[in-house]
């Protein structure tokens, strides 16, 4: 009798155990700019996840163009309606930490993505100390003789772009014979930003052995500024491996090696990280670290790209 009422509470307790999972519903994605063809391919793969999971899953993708206002109020309009989980690419990493204890407040995890963010759940990135790494060895590798001048054009203080950086200047540290002729001038993260910082560089500096870029918009308009007066001396990297920089590879350029990300993939593994926060269960490591890839003239001929998935 005992033996058959210990079988009862097992499967009572299966069926409890069973109904309290929590069906993934409904997904808030913010992204910095839904124009840039890095969250565009983000967007993707967060659709093909969430819907493998659930095929009736409801996604709500903003861009917030990288005003803290802005993502903010998509936050609150996330909670409003009650979303299961949140894929947030900060504004600001910092100052984002209010929205985000709200979120949670009401029961709703937070990933953060690309980029850290305060008080997120969990974090899915690119290793971007790697990625700076492995520009910047390149750029050591290729640069031929003593006293290599080197740049370096930063970006926006976002966690990535400082991890970037940071994982550059320790080969540089290391290689001996390298001189940094400027690291904190910001390139703006753009095109237009890379062509006029790269402008003011080639007016200080008569010659320029190496330059990396902490992204690949950064690269693509430093080379058009070298390009506009005749300057052909150094070889640039970057970080991205976006599909312009494919292009760049393949053609006449100053651009010789980006260190690939993969948004889609990165996207992938943020929705499986949320929907298991949703069912309760935390992951192994707070932040999860993806591999960049080491894009060059050479290879970029086997590189699927952003659009490869």
């Amino acid at each position: 009798m005992s033996k058959i009422l210990l079988l009862a509470c097992a499967v009572v307790l299966a069926c409890v155990q069973g109904s309290s999972a929590k069906e993934l519903k409904s997904i808030g994605v913010t992204l910095g700019s839904l124009g840039n063809p890095f969250f565009i391919a983000m967007g993707k793969g967060v659709a093909a996840k969430a819907r493998e999971i659930n095929p009736n899953v409801k996604i709500t993708t903003v861009g917030s163009d990288y005003d803290l206002n802005k993502q903010f109020t998509q936050m609150d309009n996330f909670i409003a309606v009650g979303v299961d989980l949140i894929l947030l690419n900060a504004a600001d990493p910092k100052a984002i930490a209010p929205a985000i204890k709200r979120a949670q407040a009401a029961g709703i995890p937070v990933v953060a993505i690309d980029v850290a963010a305060l008080g997120a759940d969990a974090t899915v990135m690119t290793d971007n100390v790697k990625a700076g790494q492995i520009a910047c060895r390149y750029l050591v590798d290729n640069i031929a003789g003593q006293d290599r001048k080197i740049i370096i054009m930063n970006g926006a203080q976002v966690s990535s772009i400082v991890d970037r950086v940071k994982g550059c200047q320790s080969i540089l540290a290391k290689a001996g014979h390298v001189e940094i002729l400027s690291a904190d001038q910001d390139g703006k993260n753009s095109r237009d930003g890379g062509l006029a910082v790269m402008q003011s560089y080639l007016t200080r500096f008569p010659h320029i052995d190496g330059l990396f870029t902490i992204n690949d918009p950064e690269a693509v308009g430093a080379d058009l500024a070298a390009k506009q007066i005749g300057r052909s001396e150094m070889i640039i990297t970057s970080v991205d491996g976006a599909p312009e920089i494919e292009s760049a590879l393949k053609s006449n350029t100053l651009i010789r090696a980006s260190a690939a990300q993969d948004p889609y993939k990165m996207a992938i593994v943020a929705v499986q990280i949320g929907n298991d926060l949703v069912q309760g269960k935390k992951p192994e490591t707070s932040v999860t670290l993806l591999e960049p890839q080491l894009v060059t003239r050479e290879n970029v001929k086997d590189y699927q790209g952003w659009g490869g998935h």
